[in-house]
């Protein structure tokens, strides 16, 4: 095995290759995060590992638009392991072939559980969330979401709430895992 394979294997962050978004060749480290036995990862669609079906797609949807115009994505986003349990992850995609952006593609992932509980948010709780971590407003995030700013205010009161936040800087430093 060379140096190279050594260093792929014994990363310790998890580092795959993904085929149009079905997992070709995981590192140790990812099957150890996502609790499957190596051999079975291979072959297996990376949206096994998603929170959910509509997370596949909507995300897969982002990243798309992204690997076409700069080549690479990243993000912080709940996935699941295979025995169901969610946790955060940070994920830093890098596409081999950029005009078909899912055909090949380098990716990591990180494990943010123990700087990130996870506590459970529908599906657009999420996005918001993930929006309100990078800085937009709440308007903003009706754009990008199609809501009304009133919804989005809504969404952030119960994120507030599922958090124990009392204002918006304490929901983002929760959110983000930041020292409070």
């Amino acid at each position: 095995m060379s140096i190279s394979d050594l260093a792929f294997k014994h990363a310790p962050i998890g580092i795959c290759l993904l085929e149009n978004r079905v997992i070709r060749s995981p590192n140790d480290a990812f099957a150890a995060m996502f609790q499957c036995d190596l051999a079975a990862c291979k072959g297996r669609s990376i949206g096994d590992f998603y929170a959910s079906e509509e997370d596949f797609a909507t995300i897969g949807a982002r990243v798309r638009e992204a690997m076409e115009t700069q080549g690479a994505y990243h993000d912080e986003r709940i996935m699941r392991r295979l025995d169901g349990t969610l946790f955060w992850c940070r994920v830093r995609g890098k596409s081999l072939t950029p005009d078909q952006p899912f055909y090949c593609g380098v990716w990591t992932f990180a494990d943010l559980s123990e700087e990130r509980p996870v506590v459970q948010l529908t599906q657009r709780e999420r996005e918001v969330a993930i929006l309100t971590c990078r800085g937009q407003t709440s308007k903003e995030i009706g754009l990008a979401l199609d809501l009304s700013y009133r919804t989005v205010e809504e969404y952030r009161a119960r994120l507030l709430k599922k958090f124990g936040a009392r204002k918006l800087a304490e929901l983002v430093a929760k959110l983000s895992g930041m020292p409070l």
